[in-house]
């Protein structure tokens, strides 16, 4: 397992899929070697001197986890690369969100790396952040939710594993929820301000009647938040499990359904991305007051901040630049310990595909677009822009899924299931066909 990790084999094999959420609205194809280091030092001077407060996200991945002795080797560089970037921040800079991604970590591991972290980065007291880790089902008990909330983590994702059509049948949680029920327990014991549990879709060998089962299941637990996703597309943390065939196209639109159905019956708010959430959750209320946004991590209600991304094919962005490290480990390795970042890859955000983010991100965080202050902001006509994605809006508004005007777009409730898709019309500034327009149409998600 080290050597294929260490490897060599060519940065372009290790693909966009396992770098980037596929969830994100980053354009992976801009990322170009043409941005280096110096590009980020500059960056994270310009971000000391403004001074703008952080978004941090960690990186320790399972599969390295899971390897064994790489680890050690893979924590000394990452404590090379914390201190290497912290110098060039000021002091000043509050750490207002934190992400500590790649499941349960070990408590010697946490405790290491969350010291220097706090020696070295503002962290902010009596759960003024959004500190958030992602744990792993089997992996943590009790006294491993105890340990993260000491450690000021006060939101947790639970990461549920699925195996194969045997694991489906086991008397797994799906029968006995006994397991996700401790660590929910656990979690309101211990004052986390919300638990996010995981809700995969679309394996071969789940049915609609299955999938019920196990959405009901979810559901009588009463988790803070459910994301849910189509096991073609996981989420990134999911991106190194073992490919399995999918279902049929009509039995994953019946089990997508069901989540839109059901999850608003039992009281969750769908805010976007697959992200249901109780009606007083942070996050709701941020959309609530248009003050919802996206970064590589999903939604946030830190959209100002900028985001550092620290660890293996970690990503950060500032302002218009965005910046990730190597996913080679053993390119990794190599520039830490020569005390250079391992900077592999970024892009700067042009004119207009800043004004397609703007937009995109504007419709999943608000489901409405004022149309009129994107004209008067960039000196444009939208509909002229973005003439392909306007006759598409024009199809959706005779569907009744979006009310559409020369000042306004807003999304109907009709249309909420269909908010990535309608998102993804604005990805191109090209003009598409009218069929390729279209497309959503007949895409084998929508029911």
């Amino acid at each position: 397992m080290f050597d294929v990790i260490h490897s060599r084999s060519g940065r372009g094999s290790q693909g966009h899929q396992g770098a980037l959420d596929p969830h994100c609205h980053v354009e992976a194809g801009k990322f170009h070697e043409g941005v280096g280091s110096l590009d980020v030092l500059r960056a994270l001077r310009a971000s000391r001197n403004k001074p703008r407060p952080l978004a941090l996200n960690l990186q320790l991945p399972a599969r390295l986890r899971a390897a064994g002795q790489p680890i050690a080797a893979y924590l000394d560089a990452l404590c090379r690369e914390i201190q290497l970037v912290a110098c060039h921040l000021g002091n000043a800079q509050r750490v207002e969100q934190f992400h500590f991604a790649g499941g349960t970590p070990d408590p010697a591991h946490l405790q290491r790396l969350m010291s220097l972290l706090r020696q070295r980065f503002n962290f902010l007291d009596h759960d003024s952040g959004d500190y958030g880790v992602d744990v792993d089902l089997p992996s943590t008990d009790w006294a491993s939710m105890g340990l993260l909330r000491d450690q000021g983590f006060n939101h947790v994702s639970i990461g549920v594993p699925d195996g194969g059509h045997a694991c489906e049948r086991a008397p797994a949680w799906r029968q006995d929820p006994a397991p996700i029920q401790s660590l929910l327990d656990a979690a309101r014991t211990f004052g986390y301000r919300t638990v996010s549990v995981d809700l995969g879709y679309g394996h071969a060998w789940q049915t609609p009647d299955s999938f019920a089962l196990k959405l009901d299941s979810l559901v009588e637990l009463e988790p803070d938040r459910l994301q849910v996703f189509d096991y073609a597309r996981p989420p990134r943390r999911y991106a190194h499990a073992p490919r399995q065939a999918t279902s049929s196209p009509l039995d994953k639109a019946l089990m997508r359904r069901l989540c839109f159905e059901r999850l608003p019956q039992a009281g969750y708010l769908h805010i976007g991305l697959g992200l249901f959430v109780r009606p007083d959750d942070d996050l709701a209320m941020a959309q609530e007051r248009g003050a919802l946004s996206r970064n590589y991590q999903g939604f946030t209600r830190h959209g100002y901040c900028d985001q550092v991304g620290l660890g293996l094919g970690a990503i950060s962005q500032f302002d218009g630049l965005h910046v990730q490290n190597t996913e080679v480990l053993g390119d990794y390795l190599e520039q830490l310990q020569q005390s250079q970042l391992a900077t592999w890859r970024g892009w700067r955000c042009e004119a207009g595909a800043q004004i397609r983010q703007q937009v995109m991100e504007r419709l999943a965080c608000d489901l409405e677009l004022d149309v009129r202050a994107i004209e008067r902001r960039h000196g444009l006509i939208f509909r002229q822009f973005f003439p392909g994605a306007w006759r598409a809006l024009e199809a959706m508004s005779r569907a009744g899924l979006v009310e559409l005007s020369e000042d306004f777009i807003s999304i109907l409730p009709a249309g909420r299931l269909e908010v990535d898709a309608i998102c993804q019309l604005f990805e191109h500034l090209a003009q598409p066909g009218p069929a390729s327009s279209l497309d959503w149409l007949d895409h084998d998600a929508r029911p």
